[in-house]
């Protein structure tokens, strides 16, 4: 049987991107299709999704729009790699201009529960044969703004059952959690306006401290969970990082996974990346350091190339470290070291990395935002890449990174501790290392991972073997995606 699996999700990539989500959710389906799954997408109409999507033609009206004057729901291809891509067109929902999730002040939207239950119901529907031509075995749903969707199937099966709880769903549900930090929490009075039944606002339901949680909802009624990493999948499990939802986890262990996410790399690839100064392999590596002194020169640092180059690429926030790595930059430039960072997010630590960079103009660079292209040749440039972060269920940055031949220097959490080996002496003597590892989340302990990255760099025999072994990993899609195809065959083998 081929299993038909619907992924729903707020973001994919290119159409739109804000974070890692987008690159999951173009990547994973398309490894799917390749494992004979058949595979698609169910997106909101946001601008960019609209203005993208080819070959758009309308399938269904919605007969529920949570509130927007008209809802339809839309099938067109994702150019490039053509995967089948339902769109939700809602105009007066997502025909915003800006980020998808905020104002034009960086405040959430006041009808983002509406919003965002249209997708999960909608997601339901097509559960439901609402497209008379295909009908999913499996929905899965990813983060809290699909949280509902399970929730919608869970209501729909009573309904069939005529009130009988063991009634089975149309379809089988699976709910992934790419961060447990972004929970989706809304008045308990909005609650009204999702249309589930009343006693789904409940401790066992969407009910989460008197207010309503998507992101509950998702871990709640989905058949199964899965998390972006095996050790972040232990990690949530517990009261420093389970959110106030560890309790829920540890019951639902038996049906909770860490599956970890790949790097597509028909898109990130050295040896074949356009928007890089000069192209490189493992066995090539003249291209590197050419990316170095064009790196450089972009952000005015000073033309050494003897000089480590430490780079960041994230969203400046205390969850990814950074106000740690702003205490340990001293170390950085002292050493003759140097540090590119471009990002956006909290303002103490944008005014943080730009007053460094006025200090040190020819040794720390900042550009706040986000550029793809950027960030190609930032990787593609650097000698370190780090990723400090308190917590990460993943990461994709390190994976990009070893790709590129800039090695991770991470705190040992969830993704990072899964995907990158410790340079200690024995790792080395071993064959084993590929990166730079630090237990405690704190200055010193990042610092001290730091000299060693110095030290490492003196010993150029080592740093070039190191660099290789990290460039030879093999992070594709391939392998998370058959651990899907498994999960995805034993629900629909249980219905």
């Amino acid at each position: 049987m081929t299993i038909r699996v619907l992924h729903v999700a707020s973001e994919l990539y290119p159409l739109l991107k804000t974070g890692g989500l987008a690159d999951v959710t173009a990547a994973l389906p398309a490894a799917l299709i390749e494992q004979g799954a058949d595979a698609r997408v169910l997106l909101p109409g946001f601008p960019g999704v609209a203005a993208d999507l080819a070959d758009l033609r309308p399938v269904a009206r919605l007969e529920r729009s949570f509130g927007a004057p008209e809802a339809s729901l839309e099938l067109g291809r994702l150019p490039g790699s053509g995967v089948p891509v339902y769109m939700i067109r809602a105009d007066a929902f997502y025909a915003r201009p800006g980020n998808p999730y905020l104002d034009a002040e960086h405040v959430p939207y006041g009808d983002n529960a509406e919003r965002f239950a249209l997708l999960g119901w909608a997601a339901a529907q097509l559960a439901l044969h609402l497209d008379a031509n295909w009908t999913p075995h499996i929905v899965h749903a990813h983060d809290w703004h699909a949280g509902l969707a399970g929730a919608y199937l869970r209501a729909a099966a009573r309904e069939r059952g005529a009130g009988s709880h063991g009634a089975r769903p149309p379809a089988r549900s699976v709910f992934t959690i790419h961060n447990l930090a972004y929970q989706g929490i809304f008045p308990a009075q909005q609650f009204d306006a999702l249309g589930l039944p009343a006693n789904f606002f409940d401790m066992h339901g969407v009910e989460f401290y008197g207010q309503l949680s998507f992101l509950k909802a998702g871990l709640y009624y989905a058949d199964k969970i899965t998390t972006v990493s095996p050790s972040y999948a232990r990690e949530i499990q517990t009261v420093a990082q389970g959110g106030g939802l560890e309790a829920l986890l540890k019951g639902r262990a038996h049906d909770l996974v860490g599956i970890l996410n790949g790097v597509d790399y028909a898109v990130w690839s050295p040896a074949g990346d356009a928007a890089i100064a000069a192209r490189y392999s493992a066995t090539r590596m003249s291209g590197k350091l050419r990316c170095k002194s064009a790196l450089q020169q972009r952000f005015g640092l000073a033309s050494k190339h003897d000089a480590p180059v430490f780079a960041v690429v994230s969203r400046l926030t205390e969850q990814k470290g950074l106000d740690l790595l702003l205490a340990a930059l001293p170390e950085i430039v002292s050493r003759g070291g140097q540090l590119v960072v471009l990002g956006t997010g909290d303002a103490s630590l944008e005014q943080g990395f730009t007053r460094a960079a006025r200090q040190h103009p020819e040794s720390v660079a900042v550009e706040l935002g986000f550029d793809e292209t950027l960030a190609h040749e930032i990787v593609a440039g650097a000698d370190v890449m780090m990723v400090p972060s308190r917590f990460e269920p993943c990461g994709l940055t390190q994976l990009y990174a070893l790709a590129y031949g800039a090695l991770p220097l991470v705190h040992r959490v969830g993704g990072l501790a899964d995907t990158v080996v410790d340079a200690s002496l024995e790792n080395l003597a071993d064959g084993l290392a590929t990166g730079f590892v630090f237990e405690r989340f704190e200055p010193d302990a990042l610092t001290a991972a730091i000299r060693r990255a110095f030290a490492l760099y003196a010993r150029s025999r080592d740093w070039r073997e190191t660099r290789a072994r990290g460039m030879h990993q093999d992070f594709g899609w391939a392998a998370s995606a058959q651990r899907y195809m498994a999960l995805y065959r034993e629900l629909a083998d249980s219905v």
